[in-house]
Parts: structure tokens; C-alpha cells; sequence
């Protein structure tokens, strides 16, 4: 249990109750572990520390640096976007590297992969940055009690998900399974947004957490295919729900998953690692492991209170800041 002795913590979004995205769920999570605790506000004005997050409120976070200049700024950063989105995001990129550098305390990337590649390609490395991994809800991603199936002619169920349509998201692997998968040893259910529609794979649009929770319990292993993930949501709410994953071989997949199943390069070895799995199901549950929302909230109030040490013994020197309003309008028009 956190220590609900701290600073007040507030986050800057605007958080959805519905399926929406990886980011508002992790923020969702981390927010109620933070009130459960006594340390958050609901209003920047009472908070010691705001955290913000990578090109979102960009403009609300300059404003609010300026009306509170003595307030510690935290910004957690995915992507780099532009490896997903190209030039567009490449726009993207250059407003979180500016507001990073102009008010940002600190910094918290998602992922080593994140963090290493953003750097390479312009952000400036400040004193205080830190790797911290997401975690989902625990009172509606967990796992239920495992028990061994000893019926090796059973279906085994794989499970996809993706919020975003964006055909980087791993569906040239979802297609070609939905094409060259044995339908009779696997099923295949897909859960969110698909980029066209399946011909065999069980298709479900986006569902309420619990109910993806549910959806997740019920099956044996979970499949995260996208090309770019600067650390999935998805992927860990599975992992969470008890499912050993196989995991593209990129990006920042191999830090996510661990020992947690195995990586797999493309069309070419995908169907094969399906098997070597399946045929070591058990014991990739049995040994299952996951770093729950209390750890992860714990690792995100150390990072604040070294921060707040820095600043109370004369390392850290708050800003106040003059910010043309052209500044404002290009973050507005980018958000």
C-alpha cells in the first residue's frame, strides 16, 4: 500500500469512462490508486506535482506552468510517435520535445525502447528521467484460478485487441492467421477496431473493461502483433488476466513480455510459435509474472518525491515563464 503521506498528485486528461485507448486506461488505474491513497487532486491548484501526458493538453500544461511556476512538471512520454505515423507524427514529436524541454521537470518513458529511441532522434536528455512500465486495474484485470488441462485435444483460444483501426497494429499477422491458421485445433477471437473484416477470426467490437476482462479470462493465449509500441496497454491487460502472450519481435515487445512467452519475427514463424506454445501452456502459466498497479504507483511517487528532494536542497530552480501565444495556438491545433 502507498504511504497516503505525500505530495498531492494531480493528471492532466480528460478521462473517459468507456473503452478508449490504452493511455486513459493506465491514467485511469494509476489515478485510482492514487486516490485510494489520499494524495490526488482533482484541481491542479492543490497539487505538488502534474502530470501530464506525451502531446495531449500540451497547451493547458504551458498555461498552467506559468500560473503555478513552483509546481513540479512530469511528463510521460510514448512513442516516438513519428515511427507509427510518419511526417504527421514526426509534427507530433517535435511539440512533446519542445514542451518537454520549456517546462518539464522530469521525465517518464514507458519503456527503455521508448526512451532510447526518442532521445535518438532529438529530445534532450534532462537530470531527472526515469523507465516505469504500465500496469492495468487489478480490480478488473486479473487472473483466475488456473487449472491444468489435461485434454491435449481441447481448442485452444487466442485472443487479439486493438482500439486503433491503424494497420500498423499487427493486422497483415491477424489476416494472414485468419488465412492459414488450423481452425480446427485454434480459435481466434479479435476484440476492437479491425482494419477489414475477418473471414474466420471471431470479430467484437471495442467492450467495456470488465467485459474485455471477462473476454481475456476466457482464453489461452494472447496475441500482440503491431509494429510499433512504445509500451502496450493491451498486452499487459492480457498478461494481467493470467495469458502467456507471443509478442512481435520489435520495438519494445521483448521488454513487456519477459518470460512470459515467446517472440515471433512475422508470418514466417508465427504459426510455428502458436504451437511451441500451446504445447507449453501450463507452465507458462504457472510461471506467470506481472508487476502489479501498487508497484508501479509506488515507482511513479519515488520519482515525484526525488524530484521534490532535488528542488528542497537547491538543485531545482522553478521557472516562470513567457510564452508567446503562437506557442499556444500551435499546441492547440496540434492536440
Amino acid at each position: 500500500m502507498l504511504m497516503n503521506s505525500g505530495p498531492n498528485i494531480h493528471i492532466l486528461w480528460n478521462f473517459v469512462a468507456g473503452p478508449w485507448g490504452g493511455g486513459n486506461q493506465f491514467l485511469k488505474a494509476l489515478k485510482d490508486k492514487f486516490s485510494s491513497n489520499g494524495i490526488y487532486s482533482d484541481k491542479p491548484d492543490n497539487a505538488d506535482i502534474i502530470l501530464f501526458n506525451s502531446h495531449q493538453h500540451l497547451d493547458k500544461a504551458l498555461k498552467l506552468k506559468q500560473q503555478f511556476p513552483d509546481k513540479i512538471f512530469i511528463h510521460r512520454i510514448d512513442g516516438p510517435i513519428s515511427l507509427a505515423r510518419g511526417e504527421i507524427g514526426k509534427k507530433t514529436d517535435r511539440n512533446i520535445f519542445l514542451c518537454n524541454r520549456i517546462i518539464a521537470d522530469g521525465t517518464i518513458f514507458q519503456s527503455h525502447w521508448s526512451m532510447v529511441q526518442s532521445h535518438n532522434i532529438g529530445l534532450r536528455k534532462k537530470t531527472h528521467e526515469i523507465c516505469i512500465i504500465n500496469a492495468p486495474d487489478p480490480n478488473i484485470f486479473y487472473a483466475k484460478t488456473y487449472t491444468e488441462k489435461k485434454n491435449n485435444d481441447r481448442i485452444i483460444k487466442l485472443i487479439a485487441t486493438s482500439w486503433s483501426s491503424n494497420e500498423r497494429k499487427g493486422f497483415d499477422i491477424y489476416h494472414y492467421l485468419d488465412e492459414h491458421l488450423d481452425h480446427k485445433r485454434y480459435s481466434f477471437t479479435f476484440i476492437g477496431n479491425p482494419d477489414k473484416p475477418f473471414t474466420n477470426i471471431r470479430s467484437i467490437p471495442p467492450l467495456p473493461s470488465d467485459r474485455l476482462a471477462d473476454a481475456l479470462r476466457d482464453h489461452d493465449i494472447f496475441i500482440s502483433a503491431s509494429k510499433m509500441e512504445s509500451c502496450s496497454n493491451s498486452f499487459l491487460e492480457a498478461m494481467h488476466c493470467g495469458l502467456p502472450a507471443l509478442a512481435r519481435n520489435n520495438t519494445s515487445h521483448p521488454e513487456v513480455l519477459g518470460n512470459n512467452g515467446l517472440l515471433f519475427e512475422g508470418s514466417i514463424d508465427i504459426l510455428h510459435k502458436i504451437d511451441q506454445l500451446s504445447s507449453h501452456l501450463d507452465l507458462y502459466r504457472r510461471n506467470l509474472t506481472i508487476i502489479p498497479i501498487e508497484e508501479i504507483a509506488h515507482k511513479y511517487l519515488d520519482f515525484f518525491r526525488c524530484i521534490m528532494r532535488a528542488r528542497d536542497n537547491g538543485f531545482y530552480f522553478s521557472r516562470r515563464l513567457y510564452i508567446p501565444e503562437a506557442i499556444f495556438t500551435q499546441f492547440r491545433l496540434k492536440n
